[in-house]
């Protein structure tokens, strides 16, 4: 039986590259994003393809309303919707601030919440991965939004998984460091920026997409059966490990 995986915020570098594995493995997939020609440039007209904001209760509604008519029944998701809004907490304006929210967390719960209801209208076992971040885990200057953006994923991860476990319904997320995406190109934009930004890790390093996607897919996966309740860094040890400073 051929599988089926949601993949939101697939016009990103993240979400292209876990689309790009799955469809390589034989799944089937639904692609969203809040800008229909991206998703066309980057799909054709391949895949289930919606266009909309899951920030919002009625853009979630909207997915799952447009998968129900194709009779689709998505058993995976992959929730890869996300922003980075670094400043100082006295700085941020209001507007940055719920900007941040809305992408990280609000997304997150709206997308898990109807991809759960979903599973258990037709009585099926699933498995969904969110992306959390190394800010979330360690103190890092200026990350006070995203970090708390994240901390609310990783705690909704954990009472999902609580919540659902009977239901044979798993829920995991990841927690990287900085990777070399779109949504980090403005920290990413020179040499000497780069450079700075990889000495921030133990092991010296900016992480891929495909790295990311590879520990994403393999949470989704069968192999995974027993693995729920978790969020799995992939940070350089940056938020676990002091290296020695000869």
């Amino acid at each position: 039986m051929t599988k089926i995986a949601l993949i939101t915020g697939a016009t990103g570098g993240l979400g292209l590259s876990i689309a790009n594995k799955l469809e390589a493995s034989g799944w089937r997939l639904i692609v969203t994003s809040r800008n229909a020609e991206n998703l066309a440039n980057v799909y054709g007209k391949k895949h289930l393809q919606i266009v909309a904001d899951c920030s919002t209760v009625a853009g979630v509604k909207h997915i799952f309303d447009t998968i129900k008519q194709h009779d689709e029944i998505p058993t995976a998701l992959a929730h890869c919707v996300g922003n980075i809004r670094l400043g100082a907490l006295h700085r941020m304006s209001e507007v940055d601030f719920m900007d941040c929210m809305q992408a990280n967390l609000f997304s997150a719960f709206h997308t898990l919440a109807a991809f759960i209801g979903s599973l258990k209208e037709t009585g099926s076992v699933g498995a969904a991965v969110l992306v959390s971040s190394a800010a979330a885990r360690i103190g890092t200057p200026n990350h006070e939004a995203i970090s708390a953006a994240k901390c609310g994923v990783e705690g909704l991860v954990r009472g999902a998984a609580a919540t659902y476990a009977a239901n044979g319904i798993r829920v995991n997320a990841v927690a990287p460091g900085i990777m070399d995406t779109p949504a980090a190109a403005k920290l990413l934009s020179s040499a000497l920026t780069r450079e700075v930004a990889a000495r921030q890790y133990p092991l010296a390093s900016i992480g891929t997409a495909d790295e990311l996607a590879n520990l994403m897919i393999w949470l989704l996966s069968d192999e995974a059966a027993r693995v729920t309740g978790q969020v799995w860094s992939l940070d350089a040890g940056f938020s676990t490990i002091r290296p020695y400073v000869k």
